[in-house]
Formats: structure tokens, C-alpha cells, sequence
């Protein structure tokens, strides 16, 4: 068995240079909802330098609130802020020698294209229009995974190791304050669960079936690098692979 790690990078949230030794995949902020052109080729470098796959992190244009506020934008002009962050990160990754392989959106953007279906196909059809080549990561069972399907793009279901779902396989919102899981067992148990049994216990008690191509590991925590090592060394220890899908 295999999974991959992935993290949000070039946030400026100060631990990309030693999340980049510990994941096989790296979500790299265009510069909208935080970081800068300078952060993105910092953490291009990085992943280059460890052999990380590459991935667009595209948010709204949100920096006071790290782009987790809910937008609701004009079609045209929605599509041009992903046409502007993915063309960021490509021409960046470009004069560094190495390629973007997927997109993964951020905070709202994410969270709103997981049950809007309109929204979910602009953002697979701008990606798709941009390059059919790259890979769309979603949020497992979400609609954004189900558009990237239907535009014809391959797709990542992602799970969350630190976030706590509800019955029906959404996250728990943020502004609810059991949507964490802050304990490190407990969190090592629910991605243990859902990589091997293809499941997570939501809050009620109830199973959800998830697909765990990737697990994402958030880098603003306190601990995430210690939190980062618990979790390699839990599914090494039962002879599952951490690398890219």
C-alpha cells in the first residue's frame, strides 16, 4: 500500500523548508490568499531539491482572512483569478525546471466547490482549459471531484488527518469548535482508518466511506513537524509507502 502526504505551502507560515523533508506533495500558495512570489519560489526550490510533487494552491483574493470567507464572484472574473495564479506558479516553476503536476484549491474556495456544482465545473473547466494535463485534488466524495471527472481531468481524493467530518463526508466547519482534531492519536487513528479501511468515524459516530489518495497534513500548527513525523512513522510501521499518487 501506498498514500501520499501533501501540505499548503508558501503561506508564510515559517516550517516549509522541514514540511518539504516530510511530504511526498506540495500545495504552493499563488500569492492571492497569502505568501508571495518570493515564498512560491522559495518552496519551488525546496521541492525540487527533495523530489516533492508540485501543485497549484489557488485561493480568493482574500488575505485578510487567509482566504477562508465565502465568495460568491462573477464567473469571468472567478476564472481569471485561477488563470492568473496558475499561470504564477507555471512560469515559476518553469525558469526552475520542474513542472506543476496537479491544482488543489484553498480554504473557501475548496470548501464551496466541494457542494456547489456550478462552482465545482468553472473551477475543473479553468484548469482544464489552462492544461488538461494537470490533476484536480478534492476533498473525497465531494462534487469538486466529481467535475474534474467529467471535464476529464485525473483526480486526487484527498482526506484530512486533523479535521473532523460530518455524516455526510463534509469537513466540520471552522467556526464550529470541535472541527479539529487536536489530539495526535486520535488523529493518527482516523488517517489509519481511512487509508486502510477506506473509512472516517464522523462526529455523530456514524461511518463515512472515503478514497485516501492523499492525506493532507496542515504546516500552521505549533507541532505540525513533530505531528508530521507521528504520522510517516505510524504508516511506515505497517508497511505503508508515503509517495506521490
Amino acid at each position: 500500500m501506498h498514500v501520499d502526504l501533501n501540505a499548503d505551502l508558501a503561506e508564510g507560515c515559517g516550517n516549509d523548508h522541514a514540511l518539504m523533508q516530510r511530504i511526498s506533495s506540495a500545495n504552493i500558495a499563488c500569492a492571492l490568499h497569502a505568501g508571495s512570489a518570493a515564498e512560491m519560489q522559495k518552496a519551488i526550490a525546496w521541492a525540487k531539491q527533495y523530489g516533492v510533487r508540485i501543485g497549484a494552491h489557488p485561493g480568493y483574493p482574500d488575505r485578510e482572512n487567509f482566504g477562508r470567507t465565502n465568495m460568491t464572484l462573477p464567473e469571468q472574473e472567478l476564472r481569471a483569478y485561477l488563470q492568473y495564479q496558475l499561470g504564477a506558479l507555471q512560469a515559476l516553476c518553469e525558469a526552475a525546471g520542474v513542472q506543476t503536476a496537479y491544482v488543489k484549491p484553498h480554504g473557501a474556495l475548496y470548501n464551496q466547490a466541494a457542494t456547489d456544482p456550478a462552482l465545482a465545473e468553472i473551477v475543473a473547466d479553468t484548469v482544464r482549459r489552462f492544461n488538461p494535463e494537470l490533476k484536480l485534488m478534492a476533498l473525497s466524495g465531494s462534487l469538486l471531484l466529481e467535475a474534474g471527472q467529467a471535464a476529464g481531468l485525473e483526480v486526487i481524493s484527498e482526506v484530512f488527518a486533523d479535521r473532523r467530518y460530518l455524516p455526510d463526508g463534509k469537513l466540520v466547519p471552522r467556526t464550529r469548535p470541535d472541527a479539529q482534531v487536536d489530539s495526535d492519536e486520535e488523529a493518527i487513528a482516523q488517517v489509519l482508518q481511512m487509508v486502510k479501511e477506506g473509512t472516517v468515524t464522523a462526529v455523530d459516530g456514524s461511518t463515512v466511506k472515503v478514497r485516501a489518495d492523499s492525506i493532507c497534513l496542515h504546516g500552521d500548527g505549533a507541532h505540525a513537524l513533530e505531528f508530521a513525523d507521528k504520522i510517516s512513522r505510524a504508516l511506515q510501521a505497517r508497511q505503508i509507502a508515503i509517495k506521490a499518487v
